[in-house]
């Protein structure tokens, strides 16, 4: 079975936050000898701090500071001990307080990301499912995971899609006991709500749905008694809902609550609920402060804070009505998300108020899609209306200069959020000197010079190219059914900068992903075709690999002209509402990869490459004497040895009857093999390339089989003398076990090569361990995506660790 390298998520994420760190926005430490709240001091400047989620700023409450101190002069800095055996003589205080708060009795954690790992796994039973929407926070989906070990299913959906859940329910609802959906109640980033009322309306109209919210972010700020944004909406604590909420944050100490109206429930999570038996129990200093902090939540008070947040964050909403500034959300929650829509814009604001001395906290990957990065600020009790008012100044004033400055436009930024375009402005016409030229057909460009600058790779030539408009753009197969684009950029002299072509298309979205989740979501293809399936424009074609954008990277206005690529295919992708934007396939170490991350994509490792250059070839007789040692004995035992048992015809065309079992080959390969997860091919594809001088069929027979059928077929384009590509293959894994096929059908692909003189073998992006063995280079390769959100991508990252889990 092929195999490939595939992309790391963790190293993707590892390359976005370390960009934002050497911007000296992230990972920052705050200088202060005491803090207030109010101003915070960063790389010794002090900035009004508008990044706490301490909404109510009871962190600073002389009583809450008090109380803390008061614990610990009185029971030591800490109780190390699990609360299973015993707990610190504050704990049943602060348990009797947080149940007047609520009329339930809770269970306190350490923190939320530790509850929800002590709540879900005891929670949710084997017979249940899961269905989580994408955004729900992270320490909510990591807890789920563990689900999968005992094999419990862990669906996701869009952010605050309804129709899209309750498909979900149905599908689950014949094979589950209880479905469990898994929310915010406000969510961290954009400050926007949980649809309550009408989760609660699907609650009634399915019966196994249940609801698990984590409040942690709409606690203090709302509802009776400071419970939270949840409790304020749902009135009762039905029994198919439980919520976790917070006693950090906003309640101004250290903890968390979970809350159930079932008692034998709750009773069980708490006799072994993972974390809470094994781990320490809160410091009495926490628990002290939490006490202090339940006092004025059962008190008048915390209707004081309450409207007096109310009043600043109702402030700043009416100041940014009165903008242009691009608000993601608007409601009364007291996060902000100002679109940035790019990195490079939202780095370039963000230092910009910095240095007015204002802090706000960058939102981007995989806390929000790479191409909404924007920045959250959030109000709190410390901030004063004079300081509110002169952020939101500050803000309009450098939100423009930013855009301007980096490229962007608020058009752009309003399209990436899918946010009502107030007003669109006359576009200024940059003076440059390029000029960029579009067309949707090969057959109006001049044949010699494409040939020049993209022809001599793969099978990018003008006639391969024909082929690929012949072949998929009238395509009856929608999951094979290409629009093509083609753009030229040239200078004031007519001179070739740069020179690309794309296709737009379906992919399916794990077709980078591992095999066993690929295989995972072919048994749902089997009754639903396009299920996981995304509208991608991308430079290449799911066809062709390696170079697909030629740029002259001596001209002095190379970096322009790939500035003006990506503009147009941003315009592109939003004209066909494509779901994704790929760039594909650089060399890493591309000179404008700093660039093209800051417009709005993230770097992703591509399987890579592999090629036999033309020295191989050219000295080809003892071929195994021009590899390594121990490649070379791998050669004369595995693949020298079994080319007698062969016979092998190179045929420039294919009757039916072969066509027919070609094909069959093909397609055996292909269910076999999903490294490379695309659509099969159809018939039409194979049937073409007869009319096409270009192709040829590298074809084997066994000598001695009474079966006279061919048993491997290599499918392989001649591009000129320049590139040899074996694109296709196929192969009859019964008739060939024993006999090296594929083995074979690389080495014959060598010498086909070599007798026609030709420099160079494509030899593509799978098996690269068996073609290294052969003498071919490894290639790494990558390339550049954006996306409208990371649903698909978090939801390939779930399925990953599903299987890794089940092997």
């Amino acid at each position: 079975m092929a195999k490939i390298k595939h992309n790391n998520f963790i190293d993707t994420v590892d390359t976005v936050f370390s960009n934002a760190k050497e911007k000296g926005i992230l990972h920052l430490y705050a200088e202060d000898e005491y803090l207030n709240g109010r101003t915070i001091k960063i790389n010794g400047s002090e900035m009004l701090h508008f990044g706490t989620t301490g909404y109510l700023g009871l962190e600073q409450d002389k009583r809450l500071k008090e109380a803390a101190i008061n614990a610990i002069r009185n029971y030591g800095t800490q109780f190390p001990l699990s609360k299973t055996y015993l707990s610190h003589p504050l704990y049943a205080e602060l348990e009797s307080k947080i149940e007047q708060m609520y009329s339930i009795p809770p269970i306190i954690t350490k923190n939320s990301t530790l509850g929800h790992i002590a709540i879900i796994p005891t929670l949710i039973r084997d017979e249940d499912a899961v269905i989580m929407d994408h955004q729900a926070h992270w320490s909510v989906q990591n807890a789920s995971q563990i689900l999968k070990l005992r094999g419990i299913p862990v669906e996701m959906i869009r952010h605050n899609n309804l129709e899209m859940l309750e498909d979900k329910i149905r599908t689950l609802m014949g094979k589950s006991g209880k479905i469990w959906y898994m929310a915010d109640g406000v969510y961290s980033m954009y400050g926007d709500y949980a649809p309550v009322q009408e989760l609660l309306n699907l609650a009634r109209k399915y019966p196994q749905l249940h609801l698990y919210f984590d409040d942690v972010h709409g606690m203090s700020w709302k509802g009776k008694n400071g419970t939270g944004f949840i409790f304020d909406a749902i009135g009762t604590l039905e029994e198919n809902i439980v919520v976790v909420s917070t006693l950090s944050k906003t309640f101004g100490a250290s903890g968390a609550t979970f809350f159930c109206s079932d008692r034998k429930l709750r009773e069980k999570i708490k006799t072994f609920g993972g974390p809470l038996t094994f781990s320490a129990q809160l410091e009495p200093a926490s628990v002290a402060a939490a006490i202090a902090s339940c006092d004025i939540h059962l008190s008048a008070e915390i209707y004081e804070h309450q409207t007096e947040l109310n009043k600043k964050t109702a402030h700043f909403s009416t100041i940014l009505s009165k903008s242009s500034l691009p608000l993601v959300s608007e409601n009364d929650s007291p996060v902000f998300f100002l679109g940035m829509g790019t990195p490079a814009t939202a780095y370039n604001f963000t230092k910009r108020l910095f240095s007015e001395g204002f802090y706000l906290n960058l939102g981007i990957y995989p806390a929000v899609p790479i191409k909404n990065t924007g920045i959250r600020i959030t109000i709190s009790a410390h901030n004063k209306i004079e300081d509110i008012t002169d952020l939101a100044r500050a803000m309009d004033h450098h939100f423009h200069k930013a855009v301007e400055e980096t490229g962007s436009s608020e058009e752009k930024i309003r399209q990436a959020f899918t946010m009502y375009i107030k007003m669109k402005l006359p576009a200024q016409k940059q003076q440059t000197e390029l000029k960029i030229e579009e067309t949707t057909t090969i057959a109006k460009i001049d044949k010699q010079e494409w040939n020049k600058y993209l022809g001599t790779h793969n099978i990018l030539n003008w006639e391969g190219m024909q082929y690929l408009e012949q072949t998929f753009a009238n395509a009856q197969d929608p999951g094979n059914k290409w629009d093509f684009f083609y753009y030229i950029i040239r200078d004031q002299n007519m001179q070739v900068v740069l020179m690309t072509f794309c296709t737009f298309g379906i992919w399916k979205d794990d077709m980078l992903a591992t095999e066993s989740v690929s295989r995972h979501l072919e048994e749902t293809r089997k009754t639903d075709p396009m299920y996981m399936t995304s509208k991608v424009l991308s430079t290449g074609s799911l066809f062709t690999e390696g170079l697909h954008c030629y740029i002259d990277q001596d001209h002095p206005m190379s970096e322009q002209s790939m500035k003006i690529l990506l503009n147009k295919l941003e315009e592109s992708y939003n004209t066909l509402s494509a779901d994704m934007l790929v760039l594909r396939d650089f060399e890493s170490g591309f000179r404008w990869d700093e660039m093209i991350r800051n417009q709005g994509y993230f770097r992703i490792d591509m399987p890579e490459s592999c090629a036999i250059a033309h020295n191989h070839l050219l000295e080809f007789e003892n071929y195994g004497s021009l590899l390594s040692t121990r490649s070379s004995q791998h050669f004369n035992r595995e693949i020298l040895k079994y080319e007698k048992f062969y016979d092998v015809q190179i045929k420039d065309c294919l009757n039916e009857a072969e066509l027919n079992r070609a094909y069959s080959l093909y397609c055996n390969v292909k269910e076999r093999n999903l490294a490379v997860n695309t659509f099969t091919y159809s018939k039409d594809v194979f049937a073409n390339m007869n009319s096409c001088p270009n192709w040829e069929f590298i074809i084997l027979r066994l000598k001695d089989a009474s079966e006279r059928d061919f048993i491997g077929i290599m499918f392989c384009y001649k591009n000129s003398d320049k590139v040899y590509v074996p694109e296709l293959i196929g192969m009859d894994y019964i008739a060939g076990d024993g006999f090296n096929l594929y083995r074979q059908l690389l080495y014959q692909t060598i010498k086909r090569a070599r007798e026609l003189q030709i420099e160079r073998i494509d030899f593509g992006i799978s098996a690269s361990f068996e073609k290294k063995k052969l003498g071919a280079s490894i290639i790494p390769k990558i390339a550049y995506v954006q996306a409208r959100d990371n649903y698909a991508m978090e939801l390939m990252q779930t399925l990953q660790n599903e299987t890794n889990t089940a092997r």
